[in-house]
């Protein structure tokens, strides 16, 4: 898919991956719509990109919330054709901690936002998709990309509800390729080591030993990853049609020790 003149919805897309993902879709001529929660980051950027964007806030996890949204990128752009998951958090919490167990709700909410909020944007995003058009000789309407982690494959210590709703993300990829190819969509998953985003920033300035030591972690090149080679992959996915089904590591070889 040639990602010239098309609509491309980004969750979280006002930081981080989902932002370079945006600028990168932006700087290839396409439209892009930037779900968020972060209001002046997300007004900002939009702002900046000019027509070529709009900024809506949304919680990824919410029905209504992101129908609502779908229907705005609709009246803005007429068409979605591609569809980028990055929404998610990821705060740590051994599973018995001090004696007392980990509270339910920290595991649930993490399940709620990573796994269900991506699946519920997901499927409202292909319901859109399904309504349009076929854009080329193959049938193809659209293409959707989700974010998982290298946590699905090696979490570590502390890591058990951030890794199960990125293995669940892992996991529901090939079934819904296979859901959606008679509609002409496909779905990928695109699965980060060590990127520097914001969070790293901010370790880096509070802990520069354990930023260091992180960084060297990757087999080569040995540094964290930026998130603009995380938009290159997303790049890749969209304009490389016989890529469906995959989940695609880009990690530099890192493999995750348990701490």
């Amino acid at each position: 898919m040639n990602i010239e003149d098309k609509v491309a919805l980004v969750t979280g897309g006002a930081s981080g991956l989902g932002e370079a993902t945006t600028r990168r879709y932006v700087a290839l001529g396409a439209k892009v719509a930037i779900l968020d929660m972060n209001d002046e980051r997300g007004n900002a950027l939009a702002e900046e990109l000019g027509d070529a964007a709009i900024y809506i806030n949304c919680n990824v996890a919410e029905e209504a919330g992101v129908k609502a949204a779908i229907a705005a990128v609709i009246d803005a752009f007429d068409q979605i054709h591609i569809g980028n998951n990055y929404a998610g958090i990821g705060p740590a919490a051994k599973t018995v901690s001090k004696g007392e167990a980990m509270p339910l709700s920290h595991f649930t909410n993490i399940i709620e936002v990573n796994l269900v909020g991506t699946f519920n944007v997901l499927r409202l995003v292909a319901e859109q998709m399904a309504k349009q058009q076929p854009i080329d000789d193959d049938g193809q309407r659209g293409v959707i990309i989700n974010t998982a982690s290298i946590a699905a494959y090696e979490g570590q210590i502390g890591q058990a509800a951030y890794s199960a709703s990125k293995g669940g993300v892992v996991g529901m990829t090939l079934p819904i390729a296979r859901d959606l190819s008679s509609l002409g969509i496909r779905v990928n998953t695109i699965v980060p080591g060590l990127i520097h985003t914001p969070l790293f920033e901010q370790l880096k300035h509070a802990n520069r030993a354990a930023y260091d030591s992180l960084a060297a972690s990757p087999l080569f090149p040995q540094r964290l990853g930026a998130a603009d080679e995380i938009a290159h992959l997303s790049q890749y996915i969209v304009e490389n049609d016989y890529t469906n089904g995959e989940c695609i590591r880009m990690d530099a070889g890192i493999r995750m020790q348990p701490r």
